[in-house]
């Protein structure tokens, strides 16, 4: 009788959620034909019966709530259908062909990409995201419904994450932040990224997101009392004025805070914007009457004056935006905008659809040039890890514009060189780059650019990039050129090492190499896993396989030099492993038993951490934190790269422990210190070095510690920042 009631219960739910999506549907699109979206429905609804979600509710239920977000973004009928058969592919046994038949090809074709791949075994997660992720990319350039889908997808799991256990929570709610929620901010749509950016930040930092939230909180009453003040004021002066717009108020989201309070190490109090004003307007005109009048009645504060509405944002975002300085000393920010800029601020790419065969408007195609080059660039990119780490650069926003002599403007990231600038120019300008001119006076190329510079690029015929570039560019599209052209050339020197050093070698054994046949070679590299003898010689040249070892495949039972044993893998005696900085067996290389390895000084990695190796000239393989800056930098020849892994420890008792530097951001008050070295102790953690810096209220301690493991680090972290007062705890690379 209990199955029967929740099943009834359950049909009402899924019957009623579709009434309102068909009314929604109706209301927006009044002139269309909505049997597709019934057939998907119906289609969908016997096809996942009897699936239920982790919630236990019917699984029905997702593709219906997806379809409800694409329906509030006046999505078309074939993109609703899509959005209700988005995972079939996935969680049935329907094919894409079956879609294609009953639903015609534009559905088959957004459904197929949205649907992952899982029929390729990958070595690594990290793989399976990257390629997913770059075949969404590539199906969107055609059809831009196909990431709206994913974005409503992400959105609907993001909002019942909590019936996930929490590893599951932290990796989807990182990949949401690193990827999903820049995506939406790209394509415009700030209401989707907001509460994605908050939900994210709810579950990947549950200690951050309560104390921001309870520092919001404890403002709220009191912020509200003064925007409605705030709002009756400034109503009244446009009434005066003859102004006709809309005033609206909000306390700004709590992922924003929470990132302005750490990029700028305030409190709370300090944030500008944490109470905003929003005026909306009939006109370009009336937006900067407004900012006059608003200017006359408080004052602004300096700097903090931006128009995107005469230099729009790369996404095309257009608002003033204003900090000014009520009469009782309490700072709050006003945007102003009209009506059209409003509904493209908040829906971005979804404001307008033109749909009849799946084409966008000239505008939206704008848009999505960003995107293009973005596909254009990673053409080249092999690796899944280099993949995903030049991606996230390409989504997070730019924010510096700069200017060519001529007065062109040149959109840049954050604290972009003369070098990005030049190869955003062109790429043979980047290359032959060697010195500019900014502002008209002489700068070293790693110099910083700000908004409104203008910027000279000096070129030299015949000159070249340099591998010290990669530590100073900030844009993909200089990072990947630079990688490309030192990945070219560095390859060919490689290859040249690598017969001489092989060469020398045969020497030792009176062989002549010309005696080799080329088949020979061939299996010797396939037995690597390689494609051509090229790739082998290059493997040598790089110090990634022993031109020893490759040698001893080659030579003849008995030629080896005298006083030198064959071992059980065909080479010769082992070289004895050293690893600097403690735990000597820490770590071994992947199929590779006698290579110098030793964790890189740049990063410290410690047990437990994601690690990748980077096979050194002369010195072994440098062990890195997959998280190392300097990994993207020096990942730029993919031969380089090498699996690594930490080798299980035998006695949990005797592992070696490695020092690790926190900086803890805190209150400065009476009795914090106590606090703070009370937790480390309670783990019985040995304290190296403590010291503390004081300044206007805030204190900056930085505290060595002896660290066995990440789990060890994340508990001494995780109860560090529970104490009231702490701010922020960042674990610092180099000691």
């Amino acid at each position: 009788m209990g199955t029967l009631r929740q099943q009834i219960a359950t049909n009402v739910l899924t019957v009623t959620r579709f009434r309102d999506l068909m009314k929604k549907l109706e209301a927006n699109r009044p002139n269309d034909d909505l049997e597709i979206v019934r057939k998907a429905y119906e289609y969908s609804q016997k096809y996942h019966a009897g699936q239920t979600r982790a919630s236990g509710q019917p699984y029905l239920v997702h593709p219906l709530e997806v379809a409800c977000v694409l329906a509030e973004m006046k999505m078309d009928p074939i993109g609703i259908a899509a959005g209700l058969l988005h995972d079939s592919v996935e969680d049935t046994s329907i094919t894409i062909v079956d879609i294609g038949k009953e639903f015609g090809d534009q559905v088959a074709h957004i459904v197929e990409g949205v649907t992952k791949i899982s029929k390729i075994d990958f070595a690594t997660r990290e793989e399976q995201q990257a390629e997913n992720l770059r075949k969404m990319m590539l199906a969107m350039v055609d059809d831009i419904r196909v990431v709206l889908i994913k974005l409503a997808d992400r959105l609907h799991n993001m909002r019942t994450l909590e019936h996930l256990p929490p590893e599951r929570q932290q990796t989807i709610a990182r990949e949401t932040l690193d990827i999903y929620a820049p995506i939406a901010h790209r394509l415009g749509m700030g209401k989707i990224r907001g509460e994605l950016e908050d939900l994210g930040f709810r579950y990947l930092d549950p200690i951050g997101y309560q104390q921001v939230h309870d520092a919001v909180e404890a403002r709220r009453k009191e912020g509200e009392a003064f925007l409605s003040h705030v709002e009756t004021v400034l109503r009244d002066k446009l009434k005066e004025a003859g102004i006709t717009a809309n005033v609206e108020s909000r306390i700004k989201r709590l992922f924003s805070i929470h990132k302005k309070l750490q990029r700028q190490r305030i409190t709370v109090e300090q944030v500008y914007d944490l109470c905003a004003m929003r005026v909306i307007t009939r006109s370009v005109q009336d937006c900067y009457a407004v900012l006059g009048i608003i200017h006359n009645l408080w004052r602004p504060v300096p700097g903090r004056i931006k128009d995107f509405i005469a230099m729009p944002r790369p996404n095309f975002y257009q608002s003033l935006h204003t900090s000014v300085i009520a009469e009782n000393g309490t700072p709050f920010e006003v945007q102003i905008r009209t009506e059209e800029m409003h509904k493209m601020a908040e829906e971005g790419i979804a404001a307008h659809w033109k749909y009849k065969d799946g084409s966008v408007s000239a505008k939206d195609e704008q848009r999505l040039a960003w995107l293009r080059q973005v596909v254009d660039w990673q053409r080249d990119v092999s690796d899944p890890n280099e993949f995903l780490s030049t991606l996230k650069i390409d989504l997070y926003p730019e924010e510096v514009y700069t200017f060519t002599p001529k007065g062109k403007v040149v959109v840049l990231p954050r604290d972009s060189t003369p070098i990005d600038f030049a190869y955003t120019v062109h790429t043979e300008v980047g290359h032959s780059c060697v010195g500019a001119k900014v502002n008209g006076r002489m700068v070293p190329l790693r110099h910083k650019l700000h908004s409104g510079d203008i910027v000279e690029i000096l070129t030299q015929l015949g000159h070249k990039p340099s591998r010290d570039w990669l530590a100073v560019v900030k844009s993909s599209r200089a990072r990947n050129k630079i990688k490309h052209w030192l990945n070219v050339h560095q390859r060919e020197r490689a290859i040249e090492i690598g017969r001489k050093l092989i060469e020398k070698e045969a020497r030792k054994y009176r062989i002549s190499l010309k005696a080799v046949k080329d088949e020979a070679l061939q299996k010797i590299a396939s037995d690597y896993g390689l494609g051509r003898p090229d790739d082998l010689m290059a493997g040598i040249g790089y110090g990634k396989y022993s031109a020893r070892q490759v040698l001893g495949r080659l030579a003849p039972a008995g030629t080896q030099p005298s006083g030198e044993g064959e071992d059980q893998g065909g080479g010769f005696a082992s070289v004895v492993r050293r690893v600097f900085g403690g735990d000597a067996n820490a770590i071994t290389v992947k199929g590779h038993g006698d290579l110098l390895v030793y964790r890189a000084r740049c990063c410290n990695p410690i047990r437990g951490e994601d690690i990748v190796g980077y096979v050194t000239r002369g010195k072994g393989v440098a062990v890195h934190s997959k998280n190392c800056p300097n990994v993207t930098n020096l990942l730029y020849e993919p031969e380089r790269r090498i699996d690594v892994q930490w080798t299980r420890a035998k006695d949990e008792g005797a592992a070696a422990a490695y020092p690790v530097k926190l900086t803890l951001f805190c209150d400065d008050k009476w009795g914090m210190l106590k606090q703070i070295t009370a937790v480390i102790s309670d783990t019985k953690t040995n304290i190296r070095n403590i010291e503390a810096r004081t300044a206007n209220g805030q204190a900056n301690i930085d505290v060595v510690l002896d660290i066995l493991d990440l789990k060890h680090l994340e508990t001494i972290v995780s109860g560090v920042r529970k104490i009231p007062g702490v701010h922020d705890v960042q674990r610092l690379q180099k000691i």
